[in-house]
């Protein structure tokens, strides 16, 4: 993950070549079994992604600290970057998550109603937190500590763990590796988070790290590490480009990098190979336009509007991707609120919550759980198996459907604002006959439409026991 504007803005070049609007830049999906599962995870609506690496042991931002661009917000202290770069490396000589607990989370992340995860097999850094056999930068390597640890595949135990709870898997990997030699040749410079070589000028080098590269996906791909639902792929700018493209980019007023050029990984034939050992498999190649990105992924914002496409925002829980210390976590309130806002306009939540150096959740992070889970207790029917229906929302009042005649009306409730006697939605009206009701309350709501909306009425006995706190929820049928 990364807050880099300049690189949005490169993105955003490189797809205005092929594309016009935003609802162009999606290519849709035609596997069936993929198109299947994509309908199974947009009824999913909320997922945990969690950042976990050596990195955690310094509280820092996960590996960009050791890329070469001068951004405020992953600044090392050491101004020596040899040096920090092997002390940084040398993290995994002392990562020993003794109190990784994987069945914890995945009990808690269960009650919080959440469906899926996605997990940071590797990150940019290159350090692997499974037991890949193509490089000793990795977690189970015998210098690791943790590796004598009967758990020490943390990324197995943990696909393991969430699967008993009935979760679908997500293998978050990084197509850049900055620890890999073929990515970052020692004998250059590496001024930035590109290849620090011309691919032209070595294609051997290149091939070595395509095959490194698809070997590495292809083993989490493997048996070893079950049923996998998802390949969650980082790095966009590891892609192929047209020689126009990169002209394109290099000649825009955001042009920053030392080294643009086409990362060609061939990812067509690697997802035609990874869906042989997992059918129906979800891609998701981030902010790279094209038909291996089966779904867009909006980072820590949520759209305005609706998209036409399948989406899902990831979002920070508290402190940041990665563990820092004394992390403040959001509120019940802004959590409920936010799932509820993206879900009323077709997305999926991916709520990130950083494990810390010894293998535990901070308890800010039960805490919120335990409160989302508790409104998702009664209030879950319309989240689940809901799409998003025009007017979307109308300011503290939002609108979703379940099939064809059922709605659901959400009233966004401010810190200590008391259930109003009405609420009214505009620019739309409810079909005569329907029947209003709250999840959680027995009783039913009278209702009348204006010119265009409809007003829901809502009985006092209600409104002084509300079923639940943050979003009142009205269920509509006809």
């Amino acid at each position: 993950m990364k807050k880099y504007v300049v690189v949005f803005m490169f993105f955003i070049c490189v797809a205005g070549l092929r594309a016009q609007h935003d609802d162009e830049r999606y290519v849709p999906e035609t596997d069936p079994l993929v198109l299947q599962k994509l309908e199974q995870w947009q009824d999913m609506k909320f997922g945990l992604l969690m950042h976990w690496g050596p990195y955690s042991q310094w509280g820092i931002v996960e590996s960009w600290s050791i890329c070469a661009e001068d951004e405020g917000w992953c600044r090392r202290k050491n101004p020596d970057y040899t040096e920090y770069k092997k002390q940084y490396e040398a993290l995994k000589l002392s990562f020993n998550p003794v109190g990784f607990d994987p069945e914890k989370w995945a009990e808690a992340a269960a009650e919080a109603g959440m469906k899926y995860v996605v997990f940071t097999t590797k990150h940019h850094d290159g350090f692997s937190m499974f037991d890949t056999k193509l490089t000793d930068y990795r977690i189970t390597d015998p210098e690791c500590p943790f590796s004598v640890n009967p758990r020490a595949d943390v990324t197995k135990e943990i696909f393991n763990a969430f699967r008993a709870q009935g979760f679908w898997t997500g293998a978050y990997f990084s197509k850049p590796d900055w620890h890999n030699e073929n990515y970052w040749w020692p004998n250059f410079a590496t001024p930035d988070r590109n290849v620090n070589y011309s691919i032209k000028d070595y294609p051997e080098r290149w091939e070595s790290f395509v095959q490194f590269t698809q070997g590495q996906i292809m083993e989490l791909m493997g048996g070893d590490y079950g049923p996998m639902d998802i390949l969650w792929l980082d790095g966009g700018w590891v892609q192929k480009m047209t020689d126009d493209e990169v002209m394109a980019y290099i000649t825009s007023p955001s042009y920053k990098f030392s080294r643009i050029q086409s990362q060609d990984i061939r990812m067509d034939e690697l997802i035609v190979k990874a869906r042989q050992k997992q059918p129906g498999l979800i891609v998701v190649d981030r902010a790279v336009y094209g038909k291996n990105q089966n779904y867009l992924t909006p980072e820590n914002r949520v759209p305005e509007k609706a998209l036409p496409y399948p989406w899902e925002s990831c979002i920070i829980a508290g402190g940041g991707w990665s563990w820092v210390p004394d992390p403040k976590f959001m509120s019940g309130r802004e959590a409920v609120q936010l799932l509820v806002d993206i879900v009323v306009k077709g997305g999926n939540l991916l709520l990130n919550i950083a494990p810390g150096p010894d293998g535990r959740w901070p308890e800010g992070a039960y805490t919120l759980l335990s409160e989302m889970g508790k409104w998702m207790d009664t209030n879950s029917e319309a989240i689940y198996g809901t799409r998003a229906m025009a007017p979307y929302k109308d300011g503290k009042v939002c609108i979703n459907r379940k099939g064809e005649k059922t709605w659901y009306l959400f009233y966004m409730a401010e810190e200590g604002e008391a259930m109003p006697e009405q609420v009214t939605m505009k620019g739309i009206k409810i079909p005569a006959g329907a029947k209003v009701s709250m999840p959680g309350s027995g009783g039913r709501c009278t209702w009348k439409n204006g010119t265009d909306s409809f007003t829901i009425n809502i009985p006092a006995g209600v409104r002084n026991n509300p079923p639940s706190d943050y979003v009142w929820v009205f269920k509509i049928e006809f």
